[in-house]
């Protein structure tokens, strides 16, 4: 690639996701108008996260992309209707496998391996998950800009998810940061509490050890009252 092109917005990557996405599943409403464009980009379902943008996010977004020769605008058969294809994998010169990877990934969020493959059953077929994982990991090998990786595994998960690099660094892994500080942070704090159990335990003790010795010394001058003094 001649230039790397720069980092996509949320916004952007869903826009793409969307065009990629429909080309495959709606062709015959391909390319997509502004409001078909936007009623995707705001779809309840197969998106993570759900949005709700207004026509004038979706287009101000739009004409960042075609300035970037990643949106292509056509009038389309009818020649009345504006209408918006995708120039995706032409501009990051990748093959179609990695272009629907990229797509689901941008439209679904980080997703394991058979996730994957079955998200993205209508878009690419893969045979077996060898397949998916060899297109992920020549995504997250391109030299100077990586496109995909593998994030850490997370607690109680049997398997690492996969998150595209289009918009920059993850923003799930910034979150597994967050919650990682606030984990240790209860893990020091349950460390001070049990000391202060174990202190008050001790102070309970002593406390019982002086009411014993003032029972006592009570008890003692109980039966041995002064003596008058004549």
């Amino acid at each position: 690639m001649s230039e790397r092109p720069q980092p996509l917005t949320a916004i952007e990557a869903r826009i793409l996701g969307v065009l990629i996405e429909k080309e495959k599943t709606t062709p015959d409403a391909y390319p997509l108008t502004l409001n078909s464009l936007t009623i995707g980009c705001n779809q309840k379902t197969s998106r993570d996260p759900v949005l709700n943008l207004a026509e004038s996010e979706v287009l101000a977004a739009l004409d960042e992309l075609r300035g970037r020769t990643l949106v292509i605008e056509t009038f389309g058969a009818s020649g009345r209707v504006l209408r918006y294809a995708h120039n995706f994998g032409k501009v990051y010169q990748l093959p179609g496998a990695a272009v629907a990877l990229l797509a689901v990934l941008a439209l679904r969020g980080p997703q394991t391996v058979s996730e994957l493959r079955a998200n993205c059953d209508r878009l690419q077929h893969f045979v077996d998950a060898s397949s998916v994982e060899g297109y992920l990991d020549e995504l997250a090998a391109r030299s100077g800009q990586p496109l995909a990786v593998l994030l850490p595994r997370q607690p109680g998960a049997r398997e690492q998810r996969w998150a595209h690099l289009l918009c920059g660094e993850p923003v799930v892994a910034m979150a597994a940061a967050a919650v990682a500080a606030p984990a240790a942070g209860r893990g020091e704090l349950e460390a001070r509490v049990a000391g202060l159990e174990r202190e008050v335990e001790v102070l309970r003790g002593e406390l019982s050890e002086l009411r014993d010795e003032l029972r006592n010394a009570l008890r003692a001058s109980s039966a041995h009252p002064p003596t008058a003094q004549g």
